[in-house]
């Protein structure tokens, strides 16, 4: 039996219409398909919903894949696939697999042979890092930092050393209501010359992006980030 295709579906990072950031043709492969593995179905209707799949939405099947999901849910997941029909790994906001709990699933579609297709869509770390004006030559994304003041603060140490060692931008992000604290943190723990660049709603019409080195910020009033999804990037 020929095995069905995972498409890796792109999602809007926020509160705008899909043709506003995807391809005509990502939004099209998705409005064929007639099963998708969700990271919540309520977000997920809606947005399917916009893009006018072929099936009415009532008709749709939805399996959720969240960070809760046990590995040993995944096989029920990929068995449509095995039995021949497509599917589509619809992430939240950004991209399938990138800072998503779909990667567990991607590799086991890998590991049985289901060829993987992903699809062109907005990406909130590539689009900060391009946007940034640092290093695009060597990157790392960190996710998120810890919570803990002192491990987070540790974090923060690690990779200002490693930036500064490996010439690299450092990527990651933070739980939206508590962005200004790991700004402030930011600008509390790393040298005056290491750079800082916040990338804000991006894609949406209130996107802000803005890099200044640490002495620069606090020559300045902070941003309103309060729960406003960004992206932080450090370089030393």
């Amino acid at each position: 039996m020929t095995l069905g295709i995972l498409y890796l579906i792109p999602n809007t990072l926020g509160d705008v219409t899909p043709a506003e950031s995807l391809p005509s043709h990502t939004i099209q492969v998705a409005q064929a398909l007639d099963y998708f593995v969700v990271e919540h179905p309520k977000t997920a209707r809606r947005f399917l919903g916009q893009i006018k799949t072929h099936k009415p939405l009532q008709e749709l099947e939805l399996a959720e894949l969240s960070e809760h999901t046990a590995r040993a849910e995944l096989p029920a997941l990929l068995a449509p696939l095995l039995a021949g029909r497509d599917a589509g790994l619809l992430s939240e906001a950004g991209c399938p697999g990138v800072a998503d709990p779909g990667a567990d699933l991607i590799e086991l579609a890998h590991k049985h042979g289901v060829r993987v297709v992903p699809l062109i869509g907005p990406s909130s770390i590539l689009l900060a890092l391009m946007a940034s004006g640092l290093n695009g030559q060597g990157f790392a994304f960190r996710g998120y930092l810890p919570v803990e003041e002192m491990a987070r603060n540790k974090a923060i140490a690690e990779m200002e050393a490693d930036s500064a060692r490996l010439h690299q931008t450092q990527i990651f992000i933070e739980t939206p209501y508590r962005n200004h604290k790991m700004l402030g943190a930011l600008l509390d723990r790393c040298r005056k010359n290491t750079r800082i660049c916040v990338a804000t709603d991006l894609t949406l019409p209130s996107e802000w992006v803005c890099m200044r080195s640490v002495a620069d910020w606090k020559k300045v009033s902070l941003p309103d980030l309060n729960k406003r999804p960004s992206i932080f990037l450090l370089q030393a």
